[in-house]
Order: C-alpha cells, then structure tokens, then sequence
C-alpha cells in the first residue's frame, strides 16, 4: 500500500481546460461587466496590454478581461456586443 494521497495523483491527471481572455474594452459600465461574469461563469482579470494606436504608442496599459473557456467567451462576447449596442442607442 503506498502512503501517496490518491486524490493528489487524479488530480494530477485532470487535463486541464484551455483557458482565453476576453478584453472589456474601457467604458463599459461595471453593472454589464459583473453581470456577464455571473451569467457566463467567466473570471474577470486584469492583463497588462501594450496600445499600438494615436499617440499611445507602445504604453502599457492594465486592462480588465474576462476569463474562461472558449465557449463561454464567445456567448459573453456576442452578449457584450449585443447589451453595448442597446446602451449607446444603436
């Protein structure tokens, strides 16, 4: 009998779930970013991104992200999409 946690080794074999970020783009009101975490189980996450754009050349900013499988990512994204249209009127 081995003194080895058995609950260690399966877990050790567990592959693990490939995981993607979804940038937020800055404006977006905190109430839809909470919301879509809970709705789509996403993690919200900060990720240092450089710009490459107007007079930010190359500054990092930290900019937040949602976290999850490619799944969920997508639905939240098309959601974000769909609730950020009906926020600025379009």
């Amino acid at each position: 009998m081995s003194d080895e946690n058995p609950q260690t080794d399966a877990t050790a074999e567990e592959p693990q779930t490939e995981l993607f970020d979804l940038l937020i783009p800055p404006g977006v009101p905190s109430k839809l970013i909470i919301e879509i975490a809970k709705k789509f189980d996403v993690e919200v996450v900060e990720r240092k991104e450089r710009l490459y754009f107007a007079n930010m050349e190359g500054d990092e900013r930290i900019l937040l992200a949602f976290r999850g499988n490619r799944e969920n990512l997508e639905l939240a994204h098309t959601y974000l999409v769909e609730k950020l249209k009906e926020f600025i009127g379009e």
